[in-house]
């Protein structure tokens, strides 16, 4: 079954350990060292949309962007009552095409390790390059290869009064993906349905996709450690990127 496809309906109380106000904090930590006031965004795999709902309520014009129609239509529900909602686009990233370009691009919470085919996730980069206006932004996150190489044999379990998830990590050293295999139980009235999903990370190494962005014709690229402005530590978890598009005064 498709990553996602019966997880989003349970995947906001699952994740409600999440802050998502302390990744966009950062994010703006970013945009204040180096001096930029962007006025558009685009949310690169926004999941249900919490990060483009912060954005859109601090005043940004969002655009989120998902393959996932199941988590699409949860992101939808939760902006229905936003005074300036994103616009929600169901599209491939390496098929990116937004109907203008915009300011700052950001992909949060290990997204782009979701792209498993190397070349999609160098196509991928190259579109958010072509969809950033000149000085624009581009921001995400991943997990380190040491973090997904980490999880192989792990089981974990989230669990709340109506949702029970029990989900296994796998790295395979040949593929460089990390599998998760999930059993999702959710309560249907008196009854629990059973599901099951998969779903997979590529180990992107923080040179590696600094290749990729300079290919695009990122510049001025940094690598950061865990939401702090120093290089990544030895055993990071989570490294934050950021890279500007063009030239820089």
């Amino acid at each position: 079954m498709d990553a996602y496809h019966e997880l989003a309906k349970s995947y906001d109380r699952l994740t409600n350990d999440v802050d998502y106000q302390a990744t966009v904090d950062f994010y703006y930590e970013i945009l204040k060292k180096e001096g930029l006031r962007p006025r558009t965004c685009v949310d690169l795999a926004c999941g249900t949309g919490s990060v483009a709902a912060i954005l859109a309520r601090d005043g940004l014009r969002v655009t989120a962007v998902d393959l996932s129609e199941e988590m699409l239509t949860v992101a939808q529900q939760k902006a229905s009552d936003m005074e300036n909602p994103p616009l929600f686009l169901c599209q491939p990233l390496q098929e990116l095409y937004l109907p203008r370009a915009v300011d700052m691009a950001v992909c949060a919470l290990d997204s782009l390790d979701y792209i498993t085919d190397p070349a999609d996730c160098e196509a991928a980069i190259h579109r958010v390059y072509k969809t950033l206006n000149p000085g624009g932004i581009f921001i995400f996150d991943v997990n380190t290869p040491e973090k997904l190489r980490a999880m192989d044999g792990q089981v974990f379990l989230d669990e709340d009064d109506d949702v029970y998830c029990v989900w296994r990590g796998e790295f395979n050293e040949e593929t460089n993906i990390c599998s998760y295999g999930m059993d999702l139980f959710q309560r249907e009235g008196n009854l629990w349905r059973r599901s099951f999903e998969e779903h997979r990370e590529y180990a992107y190494s923080a040179g590696q996709l600094v290749g990729y962005l300079k290919k695009a014709g990122f510049t001025h690229i940094r690598v950061y450690g865990d939401r702090r402005f120093e290089a990544p530590k030895e055993g990071e978890q989570r490294i934050y990127i950021k890279a500007r598009k063009g030239k820089i005064k």
